[in-house]
């Protein structure tokens, strides 16, 4: 980010001046440069996302006009036919590349989600093991014999082993 401007994503005396400004204008205005001030340089990737997004459904409008003004009035050719048809043929590989290289974009987003699942899963997998090892019951000394029928070890018979004894 550029530290030589005006107004930056940091405390400097015009971001709190605007900010006091803003919240005698108005109290929202004040709370929005304040999270400008807080959260400003976290703005670099969001911008880049909604500029890709408004990029792509201004980029259909902006040809639609184009051959608009072409099929309209012809004011888009130069009078130069070999230009004319270089140009046009420049263009339409422009625009395949450009599919081309969104294409790409789409299939290494498909690629890394794939892989934050697969780490996620892994770590998750991981997490699961460690607790079942945790929560686990204790093993049963192989010495004590279990009774077939029931499956439960003997009780000793004893002196004070039953209360009716005493």
């Amino acid at each position: 980010m550029n530290t030589s401007a005006l107004i930056r994503p940091a405390w400097t005396p015009a971001t709190i001046a605007l900010m006091v400004i803003g919240f005698m204008v108005f109290w929202p205005l004040g709370f929005a440069m304040l999270a400008y001030i807080i959260w400003g340089d976290r703005l670099e990737g969001f911008k880049r996302d909604v500029n890709r997004a408004t990029d792509g459904i201004f980029a259909g409008c902006r040809r639609g006009s184009d051959k608009a003004a072409r099929w309209g009035n012809g004011s888009a050719r130069t009078g130069n036919v070999a230009f004319d048809d270089w140009r046009e043929k420049e263009l339409e590989r422009l625009d395949e590349e450009r599919r081309k290289l969104d294409e790409m974009l789409t299939q290494f987003d498909e690629y890394a989600r794939e892989l934050r699942r697969a780490k996620d899963q892994d770590e998750f997998d991981r997490f699961m093991a460690n607790r079942n090892k945790s929560t686990a019951p204790a093993k049963t000394d192989p010495s004590t014999k279990t009774d077939p029928s029931t499956g439960a070890a003997p009780t000793k018979r004893g002196k004070g082993s039953n209360l009716l004894d005493d």
